[in-house]
């Protein structure tokens, strides 16, 4: 059950959901507007993201079917689709592209820097070259950001290394074709090294590369495992959960949707509960506004999840004090 709000501090501040129309920013009486959704995962792994998204749309007045039409793209956890995605909707001549991760705002910003990108769930824009600054984005992309940048990453290993504090060797599972990659493993470094954990890098582009991974996991006596935030292990959660129980690894997860899947634990923010904010961007920018003068809106609160009966399964059992840190949990 959810122990506390799951409430978003929002860096815009009230402006946020309260969009000012005048008569040079109103949208045009009786357009249809058009609009991108470009999405590395699957539709069925995001599902509850997406009808958030969609639902904070329809309270601000814009109605898929009615005022809207959304072109739907999905890389189903293969992000090297995404290029030729991206430019399939910039064929279409859109009114803007929304586009969940990093991966998908960058295919989307190398197409084209004319139609407004409104990007979710970035860990580090301005790190991935998306954005010139939160501030002032500059450019043709704006949108929200899921962390206050890549020290989440480091976080979650130091939750993992609290519930289990015998842990020694760690593995981290990451996919090279993925940009996040890039941005999380130094954090993981810096704070593995800081807690006295010895860290095992391993690679995974997808799902056909798993058991190898696992197998050097078990070669390499990996005592836990820490999941980067990636599309493809989104999509195939339960493959990976599975997996981690069958090594008997612990793991932390970027997602609480792996969590909800028989994963361990995860720290990271709300997708269903974050998703209606970019809805803000999509109007403002439908009415007129430039995504380059639109602040970047980050949260500042996070859920621990834990998986009780994962924990179970694997003989664990967690500190009091660590359990009453956690904000939703599975019993």
């Amino acid at each position: 059950m959810n122990r506390r709000n799951a409430a978003i501090a929002l860096f815009l501040g009230p402006i946020a959901f309260t969009v000012a129309i005048g008569p040079a920013n109103a949208q045009q009486p009786g357009k249809v507007y058009r609009i991108g959704y470009l999405s590395a995962p699957s539709r069925e792994s995001v599902e509850q993201a997406l009808e958030a998204f969609k639902r904070a749309l329809r309270q601000l007045g814009w109605i898929e079917g009615q005022n809207l039409v959304i072109e739907y793209r999905w890389a189903n956890g293969k992000v090297e689709r995404l290029p030729d995605l991206a430019l399939e909707l910039v064929a279409l001549n859109l009114d803007l592209i929304v586009a969940p991760a990093g991966a998908a705002a960058l295919a989307a910003k190398k197409v084209t820097s004319s139609i407004p990108i409104v990007m979710m769930f970035p860990a580090d824009p301005v790190e991935l070259g998306l954005i010139a600054s939160l501030r002032r984005p500059g450019g043709n992309v704006t949108g929200t950001s899921s962390a206050p940048g890549p020290e989440i990453f480091g976080k979650q290993l130091q939750f993992l290394k609290e519930a289990i504090p015998k842990i020694a060797r760690m593995a981290v599972l990451t996919n090279p074709a993925d940009p996040v990659t890039a941005i999380q493993l130094p954090e993981v470094e810096t704070a593995a090294r800081s807690l006295g954990i010895q860290l095992q890098k391993v690679a995974a582009r997808g799902p056909e590369e798993f058991d190898s991974a696992f197998a050097a996991m078990a070669r390499e006596r990996a005592e836990a495992l820490l999941v980067s935030r990636g599309t493809t292990f989104l999509v195939n959660r339960a493959r990976i959960s599975e997996l981690a129980m069958k090594g008997r690894l612990p793991t932390m997860y970027s997602f609480r949707e792996c969590v909800e899947e028989g994963g361990l634990m995860a720290y990271a923010v709300n997708m269903a509960d974050f998703a209606g904010s970019a809805a803000v961007y999509v109007d403002k920018i439908l009415k007129g506004a430039k995504p380059a003068d639109l602040p970047v809106e980050q949260p500042t609160k996070f859920e621990l999840a834990v998986n009780l009966k994962t924990a179970k399964a694997l003989g664990l059992s967690f500190p009091r004090s660590f359990l009453a840190s956690a904000d939703y949990v599975i019993q």
